[in-house]
């Protein structure tokens, strides 16, 4: 059997998957499916714009006139779709919220992790790549980390640091010291298999991105139990394990962003190199803070 080989763009495709003509939701897209299920509620109004073919059905919070006020409202929505059994994704409840803004900044309300899929809101993580380049061929090798969802309450860089001591055993003064925030991945992806749960559920995601250039006796060792170990590859075994499709979607983006900053991945090897750069850096069709 022939071991399948996925390009670059292919990689881009599977994690940005959506395709939209334009922005007509304010905060979130929400499949017909999951909005049905609202019908009727007291807190929330299902307009199915009968009266305009042209125009896009909109789910619409109306209790609630501050963010407190919303976030419990959308709590209780939540915790009863995950008593009910109505969706397979709510089984991963994290008890981590995500906030939800509005134009401006404004912080409207806050969401389960799990559950925020189901609203097609933005949400967010940190990611950091931890690299090492040998003293005597100066050959770039890469310690590769997950991707960290981030909750409302911590900023992106005091999250990395908390997550760099619990999955890799990194010390605090070794990633305060040494981190270089390298800027945002931002995506639209649609959820599959891969994912767990319900697929065809649209998950906006901006990841905020860092390096970590360690020297070649730091070995990062899992802590939490989440990694179960940390390999050091070369440039090339990264590559043909993204095309093997071994990567989770978003950590593929990353690593492809990575690739790019440091001039691993440029125009004269990479035919897409124009598209992939552009659709690594997605404008997001809802408010961001």
């Amino acid at each position: 059997m022939a071991t399948p080989s996925l390009s670059n763009l292919d990689l881009v495709n599977s994690c940005d998957s959506l395709k939209v003509a334009g922005n007509n939701t304010p905060l979130g897209y929400v499949l017909p499916t999951v909005a049905e299920l609202f019908r009727n509620l007291p807190d929330w109004s299902l307009d199915d714009a009968e009266d305009d073919a042209s125009a896009i059905p909109s789910l619409t919070l109306v209790s609630g006139t501050n963010a407190a006020e919303r976030s419990a409202v959308v709590a209780k929505t939540c915790e009863a779709l995950r008593q009910t059994g109505a969706f397979t994704l709510l089984k991963g409840w994290r008890n981590e919220l995500y906030p939800v803004y509005g134009i401006g900044r404004e912080h409207l309300f806050d969401i389960e992790r799990a559950a925020s899929p189901l609203f097609g809101v933005n949400t967010y993580g940190v990611h950091m790549t931890v690299y090492t380049r040998s003293k005597k061929s100066k050959e770039l090798k890469i310690w590769a980390r997950g991707a960290r969802g981030r909750s409302r309450r911590e900023e992106p860089f005091e999250c990395l640091v908390r997550e760099a001591a619990e999955e890799a055993s990194l010390a605090e003064e070794v990633v305060r010291k040494g981190t270089k925030a390298c800027g945002t991945v931002t995506y639209i992806y649609v959820r599959d298999e891969r994912a767990g749960g319900e697929t065809g559920l649209l998950q906006p995601e901006c990841q905020y991105v860092y390096d970590l250039e360690v020297e070649e006796d730091v070995v990062p060792k899992p802590g939490d139990g989440e990694v179960e170990e940390f390999g050091l590859w070369s440039v090339e075994e990264v590559r043909e394990s993204l095309a093997r499709g071994e990567w989770k979607p978003n950590t593929a983006l990353v690593m492809l962003d990575f690739f790019v900053r440091h001039g691993i991945l440029t125009p004269a090897n990479e035919r897409d190199y124009i598209e992939i750069v552009s659709r690594l850096h997605r404008k997001l069709e809802f408010p961001t803070p």
